[in-house]
């Protein structure tokens, strides 16, 4: 499914005339002005599932915000916004196949870290509640209770359940089952299958983040499926040579200048993996 066809950025020339027409002298920087420019980036094409692939400073995550601004798009974490990147915006474009669904998102490295930063503190939270529910337990079943009014039934229940129960079948019957079962790679693939939807445009920044590459290839799989299958797009900014070799992905070079579009044996970083691998071939085989 292409629901975004095409996107368009700021000429250069155009560039050139918003700086011009700014009158302070007090900035020293127009971000994200100029950095796409600077690798002649003008104009993306999407298919069901396109990559950018390029070092730190290719403009990868810019693109990637700029798309998900201009389209009005969820996002869970507030992102650091410069003070011209509404009138960056105003001068791009888009062109859509089809509407866009609200299920559509943009799902940043930021956004899964928060994720499993709130399950830290929601697990700490059920952690403290149990030693109080221990002694809680305790108390209940060898105290000497009377139920004296109705303001004492919910204590009388307590009582009750803390005499037919053990003390581990107490607590659970009172606290939910604790969530650090998952690793943090376990839980940022969790965050990945709850947010993405049927039928959705997705912008992904590094997905890989916190994913062991057993993870990461899931994750290929899962994004795969989603796309061959259940209406998705995807557009992703990633290193992983797990995830660059998704079949059918377009994915754009943005360490060319001009960016340019490659297959994902050719990248740089692809490279660099095989050479490694193929320099320690006896090793890996013994």
């Amino acid at each position: 499914m292409i629901y975004l066809s095409h996107f368009s950025f700021p000429g250069a020339e155009e560039e050139i005339d918003f700086r011009m027409s700014i009158k302070r002298t007090c900035y020293d920087s127009f971000y994200p002005f100029q950095i796409l420019s600077k690798h002649q980036l003008y104009l993306l094409d999407f298919e069901p599932v396109t990559i950018l692939y390029g070092g730190n400073g290719s403009g990868k995550t810019t693109a990637l915000n700029g798309i998900g601004e201009k389209l009005g798009l969820v996002r869970d974490t507030p992102y650091n916004r410069s003070n011209f990147f509404d009138d960056y915006t105003d001068r791009c474009s888009f062109d859509l196949c089809h509407e866009i669904t609200q299920a559509s998102r943009i799902i940043t490295s930021d956004d899964v870290f928060d994720f499993m930063l709130n399950l830290r503190a929601l697990n700490d939270g059920i952690d403290h509640k149990r030693e109080e529910l221990f002694e809680e337990y305790l108390g209940a079943k060898y105290s000497k209770f009377q139920m004296r009014s109705l303001d004492d039934y919910d204590q009388l229940k307590k009582v009750n359940l803390a005499r037919r129960k053990t003390q581990s079948k107490f607590v659970r019957h009172s606290l939910m089952d604790n969530v650090r079962e998952h690793s943090n790679g376990e839980s940022a693939f969790l965050y990945f299958t709850e947010k993405i939807q049927e039928e959705g445009l997705y912008l992904l920044d590094e997905p890989e983040n916190s994913l062991s590459p057993g993870k990461q290839q899931e994750l290929l799989r899962f994004l795969e499926d989603s796309a061959r299958f259940f209406g998705c797009q995807f557009i992703m900014a990633t290193h992983s040579p797990f995830l660059l070799s998704m079949k059918g992905a377009k994915i754009y070079d943005m360490d060319e200048e001009p960016v340019d579009v490659k297959k994902w044996t050719k990248l740089s970083s692809v490279r660099a993996y095989y050479d490694f691998f193929k320099a320690h071939e006896d090793e890996l085989g013994e």
